[in-house]
């Protein structure tokens, strides 16, 4: 998302959740007689695609990565940077270890991206379709997947079904996809996504807007995309993505689709929306919380509902994206490295946002503009940045590698071996209960983290670095 005021960081947005007065978290829900979700061995797989089991994504938010005019005062124009800019980086993203690009919204739109007015065309401010074109043939030269995100919630307020909505007008090719109501003084109005007046909600009811979206979402895979992030699903009824996902599905079954969800009850929504998977904002609170905090009690808690969340399905896991403060402003740049380092060792498939790599700060902050900071401008070429960066970066390479080469960690649960506010060893175990790692965090002095094998060999350590 980007217009939404959805972050708060003094809250936990998953449901049932409390904190006690030393920051923890409890669940009201019933698990066990412990509170917590159980650990099984062996399990379940999950099917999927091997390009996803595999999967590491490089998030980035492209009009913010090109320097494209975010609120355009005219016409808006192409500067010479587009999606062309991002072929220059992909040996960067392949050498950081990453397997493909989560672009954030690329069609045309009337701003920031979630305004959108053509979902069929690329906006112009990104060079246009055929920039498309060959960032994905130059991703497959590569071997780097594409995945694209769908704002199919809403739309941007000058989108041609907004005025055909507003005009009454049935003859349209657009109508049907918005619907209006009679306001107090007897115009029509219309609903709109969380207050914002200029992002207008779809009609999820109509059969219409069904028909559009899985031809957008169709279009765009047979185009060269391999899968799509669902903007603000949590704001969508799971039932309407049932009469579109199936489609999709028949004509591309390779395809990987998993949507925006912040909280709420993700297995019952994966489950009747047919998504492959949502975000888990629940781990990423909990995870530069408890790191922050010194209070891994939280963190603890969390990786047992973890545990539950993965008998269902395999979560979407980060911690950073394009709507929230970057993770070295929120925690520092050495406990960054150890946020890092649970999120490369539990189960999930992981994205990486594009900065945090090489430990970029950004503070995101309610106002017009708040989202600038978090969204900056990439050089023209990886010799332009600043050596600063190049520790973290290596951290980034290093964690990034011992994940892809134990790939069993997409599906791993954990085990608590120790815990105390300040240190914590958890183990992370295969579905199959054949292989396991131990990650041993500790915030008493300097952040420090140990990653050992079965052995007892050192796979990873920061103090190394």
């Amino acid at each position: 998302m980007a217009a939404a005021n959805h972050m708060d960081p003094t809250t936990d947005h998953a449901t049932n959740h409390t904190h006690d007065a030393n920051g923890a978290v409890h669940d009201t829900q019933s698990y066990d007689d412990d509170g917590r979700s159980p650990l099984h061995c062996p399990l379940p797989t999950h099917p999927m695609p091997d390009w996803v089991r595999y999967g590491i994504w490089w998030h980035i938010y492209p009009l913010g990565f090109v320097g494209a005019e975010i609120r355009p005062t005219g016409e808006r124009t192409f500067r010479g940077r587009g999606l062309d800019a991002l072929i220059d980086w992909l040996d960067y993203a392949r050498d950081l270890g990453v397997s493909g690009l989560l672009l954030g919204p690329i069609f045309e739109s009337s701003s920031h991206g979630y305004d959108t007015l053509d979902h069929m065309h690329v906006d112009v401010r990104l060079g246009g379709d055929q920039a498309f074109d060959r960032l994905a043939e130059a991703c497959r030269n590569k071997g780097l997947q594409l995945v694209l995100d769908g704002v199919f919630n809403h739309v941007g307020r000058d989108h041609p079904a907004v005025r055909a909505a507003l005009e009454g007008d049935s003859a349209s090719p657009w109508a049907g996809l918005v619907r209006t109501t009679p306001g107090p003084d007897g115009q029509p109005t219309l609903a709109v996504f969380e207050g914002h007046d200029r992002l207008v909600d779809l009609d999820h009811s109509s059969p219409v807007t069904a028909a559009y979206v899985t031809t957008v979402m169709n279009h765009w895979l047979d185009r060269g995309t391999s899968g799509w992030r669902l903007d603000a699903a949590y704001a969508t009824d799971p039932s309407f993505w049932t009469k579109v996902l199936p489609q999709v599905k028949q004509s591309h079954p390779y395809s990987w689709i998993f949507g925006e969800v912040i909280h709420g009850d993700y297995a019952r929504i994966v489950t009747e929306s047919t998504m492959d998977s949502v975000t888990e904002y629940e781990l990423w609170k909990a995870v530069w919380s408890s790191l922050q905090t010194r209070n891994f009690f939280e963190l603890d808690w969390t990786l047992h509902r973890h545990n539950g969340f993965l008998d269902a399905f395999v979560p979407q896991t980060f911690i950073g994206n394009h709507d929230v403060t970057r993770i070295a402003s929120r925690i520092g740049a050495d406990k960054a490295v150890l946020a890092l380092a649970i999120l490369m060792t539990v189960g999930g498939v992981p994205s990486i946002y594009y900065g945090d790599e090489q430990g970029y700060t950004g503070i995101k902050e309610e106002r017009l503009g708040g989202d600038d900071e978090i969204r900056p401008a990439f050089p023209h070429s990886p010799d332009e940045l600043s050596p600063l960066g190049a520790p973290i970066y290596r951290a980034h390479q290093d964690l990034i590698g011992l994940r892809r080469r134990n790939p069993w960690l997409v599906e791993a649960r954990t085990e608590t071996l120790t815990l105390t506010n300040e240190h914590y060893t958890y183990r992370s175990v295969s579905a199959d209960g054949t292989h396991a790692l131990t990650v041993d965090l500790d915030v008493s002095g300097t952040p420090r983290v140990t990653i050992t094998d079965e052995d007892g060999g050192t796979l990873y350590r920061n103090t190394d670095r």
